[in-house]
């Protein structure tokens, strides 16, 4: 499996141009708003979302407003925009983690867009006592470095090379608290089999339609 994963590309120039998608799934999001709200309420426990590259909480507000909307303590990372694992935004994470775990007196559920659910994964792993769940969203976790099409951009932003991440095999390891893995086929960023869990007992892959940029609005 790790062999076919290796061999993945970046999406194709058609995938990538239909993400101009998610202006309208933007606006299908707010219209079919009062049907979300019809959906399960929450039971309170905490949830930090996480952005992805170069974005900021200011693109998971949408999602945040539905979680709080829906019961659930929402968060944001409060870090700006997310320019990749540069020196001290692991810890940054961390001490966020604990600070929302603390406050609440419960696990926080974990949801990463893109690049932030390789973020959420990796904070599970190194603090799985303040986790109660992760849930990724298009998260290329498992991707070859450059089966993306926004791999130059993270080389501009992280100022490191895309390769150039300890521990990347072990990044395909599912983290030890349960994790979902939401994908699309017609992700326009990043190859889809790359985003998808090892299939155990604590970990499911979801599929949905739309583009990347979309799946923030998916959940």
């Amino acid at each position: 499996m790790e062999k076919a994963v290796d061999r993945l590309r970046p999406p194709s120039r058609l995938l990538l141009a239909l993400e101009l998608r998610a202006i309208s799934e933007l606006h299908a999001f707010f219209a079919l708003y009062p049907l979300l709200q019809r959906a399960p309420r929450g039971d309170g426990h905490p949830v930090l979302v996480l952005p992805g590259l170069s974005a900021s909480d200011i693109s998971t507000r949408p999602l945040r407003t539905h979680l709080a909307a829906q019961g659930y303590a929402a968060h944001g990372w409060q870090m700006g925009p997310n320019l990749g694992p540069r020196p001290g935004v692991e810890d940054a994470l961390g001490a966020r983690l604990a600070e929302i775990s603390e406050k609440h007196g419960r696990k926080v559920s974990l949801v990463g867009w893109s690049l932030g659910g390789v973020f959420a994964r990796e904070l599970a792993r190194r603090s799985p006592h303040f986790v109660r769940q992760v849930i990724t969203l298009g998260s290329p976790f498992a991707n070859e470095p450059k089966a993306s099409n926004a791999w130059r951009l993270y080389e501009t932003l992280s100022e490191r090379r895309v390769d150039d991440w300890p521990g990347r095999d072990a990044m395909k390891q599912p983290p030890p608290v349960p994790s979902t893995a939401i994908f699309s086929r017609t992700d326009g960023i990043v190859a889809w089999r790359g985003c998808l869990e090892q299939e155990s007992d604590s970990t499911q892959n979801i599929e949905v339609h739309g583009s990347h940029s979309g799946l923030v609005l998916q959940l």
